[in-house]
Protein backbone atom coordinates (compact mmCIF):
# COMPACT_ATOMS: atom_id res chain seq x y z
CA UNK A 1 0.00 0.00 0.00
CA UNK A 2 1.28 3.05 -1.05
CA UNK A 3 0.68 6.07 1.32
CA UNK A 4 1.18 9.86 1.26
CA UNK A 5 1.83 11.97 4.19
CA UNK A 6 1.01 15.99 4.57
CA UNK A 7 0.05 18.17 6.71
CA UNK A 8 -0.25 22.34 7.80
CA UNK A 9 2.68 22.12 10.85
CA UNK A 10 5.59 21.60 8.27
CA UNK A 11 7.18 18.33 7.81
CA UNK A 12 9.56 18.08 10.32
CA UNK A 13 6.76 18.54 13.00
CA UNK A 14 6.54 15.96 15.71
CA UNK A 15 3.02 14.30 14.78
CA UNK A 16 3.44 13.76 10.68
CA UNK A 17 7.06 12.35 12.13
CA UNK A 18 4.94 9.83 14.48
CA UNK A 19 2.69 9.14 12.05
CA UNK A 20 5.39 7.74 9.70
CA UNK A 21 7.39 6.00 12.23
CA UNK A 22 3.92 4.30 12.96
CA UNK A 23 2.70 3.40 9.70
CA UNK A 24 6.49 2.74 7.56
CA UNK A 25 6.48 -0.65 8.59
CA UNK A 26 2.62 -1.94 7.21
CA UNK A 27 3.09 0.37 3.84
CA UNK A 28 5.00 2.16 1.81
CA UNK A 29 4.84 5.79 2.90
CA UNK A 30 6.18 9.32 1.85
CA UNK A 31 6.39 12.85 3.32
CA UNK A 32 5.45 15.90 1.13
CA UNK A 33 4.73 18.82 3.19
CA UNK A 34 5.06 21.99 4.24
CA UNK A 35 8.52 23.45 4.43
CA UNK A 36 6.97 25.37 7.47
CA UNK A 37 4.07 25.91 9.59
CA UNK A 38 1.10 26.86 7.01
CA UNK A 39 -2.35 26.62 9.09
CA UNK A 40 -5.02 27.67 8.54
CA UNK A 41 -5.18 28.44 4.50
CA UNK A 42 -7.59 25.83 3.75
CA UNK A 43 -6.93 24.50 0.34
CA UNK A 44 -4.65 27.77 -0.84
CA UNK A 45 -2.80 27.04 -3.73
CA UNK A 46 0.02 28.83 -5.44
CA UNK A 47 -0.72 30.41 -8.22
CA UNK A 48 1.78 33.33 -8.68
CA UNK A 49 5.02 32.29 -7.45
CA UNK A 50 7.15 29.50 -8.20
CA UNK A 51 7.49 26.42 -5.66
CA UNK A 52 10.31 24.83 -4.58
CA UNK A 53 10.40 21.19 -3.15
CA UNK A 54 13.38 20.14 -1.42
CA UNK A 55 14.44 16.38 -0.99
CA UNK A 56 15.68 15.98 2.74
CA UNK A 57 15.61 12.55 2.84
CA UNK A 58 14.61 9.43 0.83
CA UNK A 59 11.42 9.77 2.16
CA UNK A 60 10.64 13.31 3.24
CA UNK A 61 10.08 16.39 0.65
CA UNK A 62 9.74 19.77 1.85
CA UNK A 63 7.07 22.03 -0.40
CA UNK A 64 7.55 25.89 -0.64
CA UNK A 65 3.89 26.44 -0.61
CA UNK A 66 0.63 25.37 0.78
CA UNK A 67 -0.54 22.18 1.86
CA UNK A 68 -3.22 21.23 -1.00
CA UNK A 69 0.40 22.80 -2.81
CA UNK A 70 2.39 19.88 -1.18
CA UNK A 71 -0.53 16.92 -2.26
CA UNK A 72 -0.59 18.08 -5.62
CA UNK A 73 2.91 17.90 -6.44
CA UNK A 74 3.25 14.90 -4.34
CA UNK A 75 0.35 13.24 -6.60
CA UNK A 76 1.43 14.54 -9.95
CA UNK A 77 5.46 15.27 -9.50
CA UNK A 78 7.47 14.63 -6.69
CA UNK A 79 6.36 10.50 -6.69
CA UNK A 80 6.65 7.92 -9.89
CA UNK A 81 3.68 5.85 -8.78
CA UNK A 82 -0.15 7.20 -7.61
CA UNK A 83 -0.75 6.80 -3.91
CA UNK A 84 -3.76 4.62 -2.71
CA UNK A 85 -4.16 6.58 0.17
CA UNK A 86 -3.37 10.21 1.52
CA UNK A 87 -3.54 11.06 5.18
CA UNK A 88 -3.18 15.02 6.28
CA UNK A 89 -1.51 15.11 9.91
CA UNK A 90 -1.34 14.22 12.64
CA UNK A 91 -2.73 18.21 13.23
CA UNK A 92 -1.10 19.77 16.70
CA UNK A 93 -4.79 21.26 17.67
CA UNK A 94 -7.96 20.42 16.91
CA UNK A 95 -10.34 20.28 13.73
CA UNK A 96 -13.92 20.67 15.13
CA UNK A 97 -16.97 22.48 13.55
CA UNK A 98 -16.03 25.77 11.44
CA UNK A 99 -12.34 24.81 11.32
CA UNK A 100 -12.74 22.08 8.92
CA UNK A 101 -12.46 25.55 6.84
CA UNK A 102 -9.79 27.18 7.75
CA UNK A 103 -7.94 24.38 8.61
CA UNK A 104 -5.15 23.50 6.34
CA UNK A 105 -4.52 19.94 7.70
CA UNK A 106 -8.35 19.42 5.99
CA UNK A 107 -7.51 21.67 3.06
CA UNK A 108 -4.76 19.22 2.26
CA UNK A 109 -7.08 16.48 2.65
CA UNK A 110 -9.93 17.59 0.03
CA UNK A 111 -6.86 18.35 -2.60
CA UNK A 112 -6.30 14.69 -2.68
CA UNK A 113 -10.07 13.96 -2.81
CA UNK A 114 -10.34 16.48 -5.06
CA UNK A 115 -7.21 14.29 -7.26
CA UNK A 116 -9.55 10.97 -6.94
CA UNK A 117 -7.71 9.71 -4.03
CA UNK A 118 -8.92 8.41 -0.85
CA UNK A 119 -8.26 11.00 2.10
CA UNK A 120 -8.04 10.97 6.08
CA UNK A 121 -7.34 14.24 8.11
CA UNK A 122 -6.58 13.61 11.39
CA UNK A 123 -5.63 15.68 14.42
CA UNK A 124 -4.76 15.84 18.02
CA UNK A 125 -7.11 17.90 20.24
CA UNK A 126 -4.50 19.90 21.95
CA UNK A 127 -3.62 23.02 22.62
CA UNK A 128 -0.18 25.03 22.92
CA UNK A 129 0.09 24.98 26.38
CA UNK A 130 -0.01 21.52 27.08
CA UNK A 131 2.75 20.05 28.57
CA UNK A 132 2.00 16.26 26.88
CA UNK A 133 1.25 15.62 23.52
CA UNK A 134 0.36 12.13 23.29
CA UNK A 135 0.13 11.72 19.10
CA UNK A 136 0.81 8.05 19.17
CA UNK A 137 -2.82 7.85 20.37
CA UNK A 138 -4.08 8.89 16.80
CA UNK A 139 -1.41 7.34 15.22
CA UNK A 140 -2.39 3.67 16.35
CA UNK A 141 -5.64 4.61 15.43
CA UNK A 142 -4.89 5.57 11.82
CA UNK A 143 -2.71 1.96 12.08
CA UNK A 144 -5.41 0.08 13.06
CA UNK A 145 -7.89 1.71 10.43
CA UNK A 146 -5.77 0.57 7.64
CA UNK A 147 -4.54 -2.52 8.99
CA UNK A 148 -8.13 -3.71 9.65
CA UNK A 149 -10.00 -1.73 6.98
CA UNK A 150 -8.32 -1.09 4.15
CA UNK A 151 -10.95 -1.83 1.70
CA UNK A 152 -13.16 0.47 3.00
CA UNK A 153 -11.06 3.52 3.22
CA UNK A 154 -9.56 2.53 -0.73
CA UNK A 155 -13.53 2.80 -1.37
CA UNK A 156 -14.53 5.99 0.07
CA UNK A 157 -17.61 7.43 -2.06
CA UNK A 158 -16.70 9.79 -4.85
CA UNK A 159 -16.34 13.45 -2.95
CA UNK A 160 -15.74 12.72 0.41
CA UNK A 161 -13.16 12.28 3.32
CA UNK A 162 -12.36 11.38 6.92
CA UNK A 163 -11.79 13.65 9.63
CA UNK A 164 -11.02 12.56 12.85
CA UNK A 165 -9.98 14.30 16.11
CA UNK A 166 -8.49 12.67 19.17
CA UNK A 167 -8.39 13.16 22.38
CA UNK A 168 -4.56 14.41 23.99
CA UNK A 169 -4.69 11.54 25.47
CA UNK A 170 -3.15 8.14 26.11
CA UNK A 171 -4.35 4.94 24.44
CA UNK A 172 -5.56 3.89 27.88
CA UNK A 173 -7.17 6.73 29.17
CA UNK A 174 -9.15 7.50 25.31
CA UNK A 175 -12.62 6.35 24.62
CA UNK A 176 -14.94 5.14 21.87
CA UNK A 177 -14.95 6.00 18.45
CA UNK A 178 -18.07 7.74 17.96
CA UNK A 179 -19.62 8.77 14.41
CA UNK A 180 -20.09 12.97 14.80
CA UNK A 181 -21.18 15.89 12.94
CA UNK A 182 -19.61 18.94 12.74
CA UNK A 183 -21.11 21.63 15.25
CA UNK A 184 -20.68 25.44 14.68
CA UNK A 185 -19.10 26.63 17.50
CA UNK A 186 -18.24 30.63 17.78
CA UNK A 187 -15.04 32.32 18.66
CA UNK A 188 -13.70 35.62 19.21
CA UNK A 189 -12.68 36.97 17.07
CA UNK A 190 -10.10 39.19 18.68
CA UNK A 191 -8.25 41.95 16.27
CA UNK A 192 -5.31 43.58 18.21
CA UNK A 193 -3.89 46.53 16.62
CA UNK A 194 -0.99 47.89 17.04
CA UNK A 195 1.76 50.68 15.50
CA UNK A 196 5.05 49.34 13.69
CA UNK A 197 8.40 51.58 14.42
CA UNK A 198 7.33 53.88 11.31
CA UNK A 199 3.41 54.61 13.00
CA UNK A 200 1.80 52.59 10.55
CA UNK A 201 -1.13 50.21 11.84
CA UNK A 202 -1.16 46.61 11.47
CA UNK A 203 -3.06 43.61 13.16
CA UNK A 204 -2.81 40.01 14.57
CA UNK A 205 -6.25 38.21 14.24
CA UNK A 206 -7.44 35.24 15.92
CA UNK A 207 -9.12 34.02 19.51
CA UNK A 208 -10.09 31.33 21.44
CA UNK A 209 -13.18 29.11 20.74
CA UNK A 210 -16.40 30.39 22.85
CA UNK A 211 -18.19 27.91 25.37
CA UNK A 212 -20.67 25.69 23.88
CA UNK A 213 -23.54 23.46 25.01
CA UNK A 214 -22.61 20.98 22.21
CA UNK A 215 -25.47 18.62 20.67
CA UNK A 216 -24.51 14.53 21.74
CA UNK A 217 -24.06 13.71 17.58
CA UNK A 218 -21.47 16.44 17.16
CA UNK A 219 -17.55 16.16 16.82
CA UNK A 220 -17.50 18.63 19.85
CA UNK A 221 -19.39 16.41 22.19
CA UNK A 222 -17.31 13.36 21.51
CA UNK A 223 -13.86 14.97 21.97
CA UNK A 224 -15.04 17.25 25.37
CA UNK A 225 -16.24 13.59 26.70
CA UNK A 226 -12.64 11.90 25.73
CA UNK A 227 -13.64 10.01 22.56
CA UNK A 228 -12.70 9.69 19.56
CA UNK A 229 -14.27 11.77 17.10
CA UNK A 230 -14.92 10.64 13.31
CA UNK A 231 -16.48 12.67 10.97
CA UNK A 232 -17.55 12.10 7.13
CA UNK A 233 -17.54 15.06 5.14
CA UNK A 234 -19.00 15.07 2.16
CA UNK A 235 -17.48 17.85 -0.30
CA UNK A 236 -20.04 18.45 -2.64
CA UNK A 237 -23.27 18.15 -1.03
CA UNK A 238 -25.36 20.34 -1.82
CA UNK A 239 -28.82 18.71 -2.51
CA UNK A 240 -29.70 18.29 1.05
CA UNK A 241 -33.70 18.24 1.78
CA UNK A 242 -33.50 21.66 4.02
CA UNK A 243 -31.36 23.37 0.81
CA UNK A 244 -33.94 22.02 -1.72
CA UNK A 245 -37.04 23.70 0.30
CA UNK A 246 -35.46 26.79 0.96
CA UNK A 247 -34.16 27.26 -2.80
CA UNK A 248 -37.41 26.47 -3.73
CA UNK A 249 -38.90 29.68 -1.56
CA UNK A 250 -36.59 31.81 -3.27
CA UNK A 251 -37.56 30.88 -7.19
CA UNK A 252 -41.13 30.44 -6.15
Amino acid sequence: MNILLSNDDGYAAEGIQCLYETLKDIANVVIVAPSHERSATSQALTLHDPIRVDKINDYTFSCSGYPADSVLLGINSVLDYRPDLVISGINHGANLGQDIYYSGTVGAARQAVFQGISAIAVSTVMSSQDESKHFQTAANIIKDLITNKKEQLLSMPDCSLLNINVPNLCHTQVGDIKWTRPQMRRYTEEVVERLDQKGRQYYWIGGAPTEVDPHHTSDIHAVMNGNISFSFLNLLNFSSDVFNEWAAKITD
